[in-house]
């Protein structure tokens, strides 16, 4: 999908922020796993956290595919700062599609300049992928509910505002996801926010357990104004959270084909740039087909939600396939790189450690071949 001239402007900034700006400076931050504050003011000050917010709000208000550029080019720089919108633009998009036009007037602005960030949460300790098993309940206390059980994995969680929480207000429901809902949950008393939990790499970024003893929520904190309709509601914007994690990789993988190609024409052996021996030189344009094929995924299901159509089976297919295809290319960038692949002078090695969050985030790739299957069966039933 072609993007507007508008957007084709914003994805330069992204582009010249993350090579100007991040680049350069990501081991100062990475390493010690220290949150970026300094990068996700400029990115406020910038307009990414409004991406997807409506203009009157106060928004960029871009589509889908052009989200999904912004999202590579900032992972393709850091991975971990297109983490930092990925779970608050999934917020707004809901909040957008079907929060009630107070909950639209008091979240969208403040979100869209970066004041409030939102993170969602629906792991749950013992649940994982599975969120039928879901725990976490919201009582009805009169005026409002009454917040008890956990979520674990949940990213920006120390630093955000609003928690677009996924849970039961009706426990006797069958099935299970008949009965729950988004709740719009602000921190206070009744949250406990663990403190990070230590990470392979998608470093910088916190991921914390939140603990609910008690958290009281008003009645009009309920995504859309009605109980018992979340899970629809999630399952819409986790079409935008996959399309978003397949982007993640996208960046990931493009950092990690660009480092081997650099690197391909600057070792020389036996008397020639290395690309330039069958066997680097195949794997180099085996890793650029691999690279452009999740590229057109992810953007084809970009354009389908744009044109107002379902995408979970095309959101499913873009991410895990390019999820699979980052993890790869990083291991084949890591054997250009012979034993200085397994160097931390060389970027490479971090692209190894960032590539797997993809693969098990925003649903496992085991859950993403589940929800391809069904879809494909559901649109060809016999």
């Amino acid at each position: 999908m072609a993007l507007t001239r508008d957007e084709e402007d914003m994805v330069a900034v992204v582009r010249d922020f993350v090579d100007q700006r991040v680049a350069g400076r990501v081991r100062e931050f990475e390493p010690d796993d220290i949150y970026p504050e300094e990068f996700i003011e400029e990115m406020k000050a910038l307009g990414f956290f409004g991406l997807l917010a409506p203009a009157e709000y106060g928004g960029v208000d871009v589509s889908t595919a052009c989200f999904a550029r912004v999202c590579e080019e900032l992972a393709r720089g850091w991975m971990s700062l297109a983490g930092a919108i990925g779970g608050h633009s999934v917020i707004t998009y809901l909040i957008r599609t079907f929060g009630t036009q107070e909950q639209k007037e008091r979240y969208l602005p403040p979100m869209a300049e970066g004041a409030i960030r939102a993170t969602m949460a629906l792991t749950e300790p013992s649940g994982g992928s599975d969120l039928q098993a879901m725990r976490t309940v919201a009582t009805p206390t009169g005026d409002g509910y009454r917040v008890t059980g956990a979520k674990t994995w949940i990213s920006n969680a120390a630093h955000s505002g609003l928690i677009g929480l996924l849970c039961l207000t009706d426990r006797d429901a069958e099935p299970a996801h008949r009965g729950m809902s988004v709740i719009l949950a602000e921190p206070g008393e009744g949250l406990t926010i663990s403190k990070k939990l230590p990470k392979l790499g998608y470093r910088g970024v916190e991921a914390c357990e939140l603990v609910f003893d008690g958290l009281q929520v008003p009645a009009s904190g309920v995504l859309g104004g009605e109980p018992n309709r979340g899970w629809g509601q999630m399952m819409r914007g986790l079409e935008v959270g996959r399309i978003q994690v397949a982007a993640r990789a996208l960046g990931v993988g493009q950092a990690a084909l660009d480092a081997a190609t650099r690197y391909a024409q600057e070792r020389e052996s036996f008397g020639k740039p290395i690309w330039k021996h069958q066997s680097v030189g195949n794997l180099l344009a085996d890793m650029a087909t691999k690279q452009q094929a999740a590229r057109l995924l992810t953007l084809d299901a970009a354009a389908k939600l744009d044109r107002g159509e379902r995408a979970d089976m095309e959101a499913g297919m873009a991410k895990l396939f390019a999820s699979e295809t980052a993890m790869q290319i990083a291991l084949d960038a890591i054997r250009v790189h012979g034993g200085y692949g397994y160097s931390r002078e060389y970027d490479v090695e971090r692209y190894f450690r960032d590539a797997p969050l993809m693969i098990v985030g925003e649903g496992t790739n085991e859950i993403q071949r589940n929800v391809i299957a069904a879809q494909l069966i559901s649109r060809n039933a016999i």
